[in-house]
């Protein structure tokens, strides 16, 4: 506070507290009426805050030592009474008399002299209505008295600032919270206090705005208007102050300021990876990726899109002051190629506030293919002669690099020369038949896979077209009735069929009534029989469909026709005890193709009819075959049955008995051990050496003579017996005749059906037929005694009789056909058998030579 120019600043401290007095300069004054000089006394200005205690120093020390202090008197203004009074008259100081006007002090004020000098009155728990001129006066029993004076100034504090936002509410602890950018305003408000206070701002400490002004009454305000707010001004520091004295603190009030900040940084990534790079996802798989934000506040809400708005579900989400960490599983689709995965990280307490990142993903996925008839095209209006094309769509990412057409599981290649044309993804078909029709598929590939359409129904439609191309042979005798089935393809299906009859002598139609027709199945079937020579000749076939007349007729060639003749004329060669040729020569066919059957026994030749043939060989050129590694019992021997089939039944077979040596003579031979010594050995080997030369010499000059060379033509083998026997050596056999044909054969001929077997008879123990023998040759070699035969042991192959066996001559079982015998007499054995004694050779091309000559029907060859 400024003082008078005439007085001194003077500061005493007392009880950490601070006094402010003021003392003017003594000097001597005259009063102009009494012309006497008049001695000051200083006058000294205290300032006490209000509410605290003031204190009012007072010497009372004697000024010597002689003297005593009397009386102490404390006064107020101008007033005569004095408020406070200690009587120490005649006692100690500290046992004086103190008396405190009620009306003023009472109990608030005391004279406290127990302290060092000076002396003060203390004045508890100041009012403002307390300031006033107090002046003390000190009565000594000796001396001058003592005077002192002071002007006691009271403090009031203002009241408790208080902050206001722009719209007038009051703020406390947090301004907020405001936007980046914002402008806010603050109020600081303070009412009361003398004297009048000074407002101001304060930004973290430091002074901002001290300007301020009185409103109404007592009340003074500062404004503050902030700048656009950043975000390094978020938890700042805004303190009003109101002060007007210095002996206590300022008044103060402070907000700090509270900011939504929107995310600063957001990124995508995959999890375990700094990103996610130019990486591609495999249609249909689940992938996982993370996002990850920073900055906001409060923390950022993520939310995950996939393309524009489609949301995706975040499987977890972390938060943690400003950062936000979201995860999220998606299966991309085909669908998805090129699409942007979006992650957006949004403040949540304000609209408007995000920042988002996106992943444009690449989705890879194999070809995806769709086959089509071209655009122009009718399905249903294609027939033969029409060109097509076809249309190959491919979706494929990466791009696919190569396109395969695929017809009825066979690739397409481009040929021009078969009207077969490739075009970018097309495939054009020129000038389609009937064979272009089936099911087509276009095959694209790229790096991943291999992709084919679904197959395309192609159809084609023509006129009806027979089944079989080539002419069919029918064999009937006469008064068979025979159905004759004609069988067409068309499409659509024939809906109407005729036929026709030809022989060498005129052509006639066959009436409708006599054959039937399933037009569903495109055939229609002639009951046909033929009476006289005249029936025989040729069947015509038409059928007609929407599209047109069947061009080429189906033909069937109606011949007289029988079982065939059975075989004759068998032979054996090469005979060893295990392996051995077997060469007949064909009957008559009985006017059809025929083929030949071999079936092999084991057992007794007596009981064939009731046994199962262990297995069996054909031939459809002639009946020659050669068997190798056969295995038969000691007491059974190795048995075999031929005979011809045709589409009439079967011929009457020719049995032959044990074709193969016994295994007993073999063991017999060799256990006759005699001792012979080396060099009789070596003799007797030479010779038998010598021998077998001479003897294999003859017999070859012997077959060049009477047979010619035939080429031999491999027998059809089916299901062999996997019995791993070595072949025979030929210098272990032992033979009784020379002969390699025997001179009589000792058998019978009996007619065994071939029944079916189940099972398998592995290849590799048969070797192909060799050549057949001429009918004169074999006519000679039935001129001598019949040579021995032998079989091995029976128990070498104690299972073959139930080893399960498939036949090739299953086509044979169509019926049995009569036994041809001797011509110079037989004898039937086994009662009903058909079983003949086979006795000299017949010469059946001579005998159909003749018949023919004669014009006999040829049934009765």
């Amino acid at each position: 506070m400024e003082l008078p120019w005439d007085k001194a600043l003077l500061i005493i401290p007392k009880r950490r507290r601070r006094y402010a007095l003021s003392a003017p300069l003594l000097r001597p004054r005259v009063n102009p009426s009494k012309g006497k000089k008049r001695k000051w006394v200083p006058l000294v200005n205290i300032s006490v805050v209000e509410g605290k205690p003031a204190e009012l120093p007072c010497d009372i020390t004697p000024p010597g030592e002689d003297n005593t202090l009397h009386m102490v008197f404390w006064f107020k203004d101008e007033a005569g009474v004095p408020l406070y009074t200690i009587d120490a008259r005649e006692k100690p100081v500290t046992k004086a008399l103190h008396s405190s006007d009620s009306g003023v002090f009472g109990p608030r004020a005391y004279f406290r002299t127990a302290f060092p000098s000076p002396a003060v009155l203390v004045i508890e728990d100041i009012k403002r209505h307390d300031a006033a001129t107090y002046r003390c006066r000190v009565d000594f029993r000796k001396g001058q008295t003592r005077s002192f004076r002071y002007n006691l100034t009271v403090i009031v504090p203002p009241e408790q600032p208080t902050i206001l936002d722009q719209w007038g509410r009051i703020v406390n602890g947090t301004a907020g919270p405001y936007e980046e950018g914002d402008t806010p305003s603050l109020t600081c408000r303070v009412t009361g206090g003398k004297p009048e206070p000074m407002v101001r701002w304060l930004v973290n400490g430091q002074l901002r705005d001290e300007e301020y002004e009185k409103n109404v009454g007592d009340v003074i305000e500062n404004r503050l208007t902030l700048q656009p707010i950043t975000r390094t001004e978020l938890g700042a520091n805004f303190t009003c102050q109101a002060k007007n004295t210095d002996l206590i603190e300022p008044k103060e009030t402070s907000v700090s300021l509270d900011l939504n900040l929107k995310p600063l940084t957001v990124s995508i990534r995959r999890p375990g990876k700094k990103g996610v790079g130019n990486e591609s996802l495999l249609a249909g798989k689940r992938y996982e990726v993370e996002c990850e934000t920073t900055g906001s506040r409060p923390p950022a809400v993520i939310t995950w899109y996939k393309g524009r708005r489609r949301q995706l579900k975040h499987t977890t989400e972390e938060r943690s002051e400003n950062r936000t960490v979201s995860m999220v599983e998606f299966e991309p689709g085909v669908e998805d190629h090129g699409k942007s995965i979006t992650c957006r990280a949004e403040n949540p307490n304000v609209t408007g506030l995000f920042v988002e990142k996106s992943w444009k993903i690449n989705v890879v996925y194999p070809p995806i293919v769709s086959l089509n008839l071209g655009s122009t095209l009718s399905p249903e209006d294609i027939k033969e002669g029409d060109d097509v094309y076809f249309e190959c769509h491919i979706r494929a990412n990466p791009a696919w690099s190569k396109l395969t057409w695929i017809h009825d599981n066979q690739i397409l290649a481009h040929n021009t020369s078969a009207r077969i044309i490739w075009s970018n993804q097309s495939l054009v078909l020129q000038s389609v038949t009937r064979s272009s029709a089936g099911k087509y598929v276009c095959a694209a590939t790229n790096d991943l896979n291999e992709t084919r359409s679904e197959p395309l129904h192609f159809r084609v439609k023509f006129a009806p077209v027979c089944k079989e191309e080539r002419i069919v042979v029918v064999g009937a005798s006469r008064g068979e009735s025979l159905d004759i089935a004609c069988r067409v393809e068309a499409d659509p299906p024939a809906h109407n069929f005729r036929w026709k009859f030809n022989n060498s002598g005129e052509t006639l139609e066959v009436a409708p009534g006599r054959f039937s027709m399933e037009k569903s199945s495109g055939v229609s079937v002639l009951r046909y029989t033929p009476s006289t020579e005249l029936d025989y000749g040729t069947l015509s076939c038409w059928a007609d469909n929407f599209v047109g007349t069947q061009a080429r007729p189906c033909l069937f060639q109606l011949v007289a026709a029988g079982k065939p003749f059975p075989v004759r004329n068998c032979t054996l060669a090469n005979q060893t005890y295990t392996s051995v040729e077997v060469k007949c020569v064909a009957g008559y066919d009985g006017g059809l193709p025929q083929k030949f059957i071999l079936e092999v026994y084991h057992g007794d030749v007596d009981f064939l009819s009731s046994s199962q043939p262990l297995y069996n060989v054909s031939n459809g050129d002639e009946p020659s075959f050669s068997l190798a590694d056969l295995e038969a019992p000691v007491k059974a021997g190795v048995h075999v049955a031929v005979y011809a089939v045709n589409a009439k039944g079967r011929s009457q077979p020719v049995i032959l008995s044990e074709v193969t040596y016994r295994d007993a003579e073999k063991r017999t031979g060799q256990d006759a051990g005699i001792v012979l010594s080396p060099l009789i050995g070596v003799v007797v080997g030479a010779l038998i050496t010598l021998v077998l030369i001479i003897l294999v010499v003859v017999v070859r000059v012997r077959r060049d003579r009477v047979s010619k060379p035939r080429h031999e033509k491999p027998a059809e083998l089916s299901e062999l017996p996997p019995q791993p026997y070595p072949v025979q050596n030929p210098q272990q056999t032992v033979e009784t005749d020379p002969d390699v044909i025997p001179n009589k054969f000792e058998g019978n001929l009996v007619e065994v059906s071939p029944p079916s077997y189940p099972g398998v008879y592995p290849p590799g123990h048969w070797v192909t037929p060799g050549p057949t023998p001429s009918i004169d040759e074999l006519c000679h070699k039935f001129t001598g005694r019949p040579t021995e035969l032998r079989l091995p042991s029976r128990s070498a192959i104690p299972s073959l009789q139930s080893m399960p066996m498939t036949g090739g001559g299953q086509g044979g079982g169509q019926g049995g056909g009569q036994g041809v015998g001797d011509a110079g007499g037989g004898v039937v054995l086994g009662g009903g058998q058909g079983v003949v004694v086979a006795g000299e050779c017949l010469d059946g091309e001579a005998i159909k030579r003749r018949l023919m000559a004669n014009r006999l029907p040829e049934s009765c060859v």
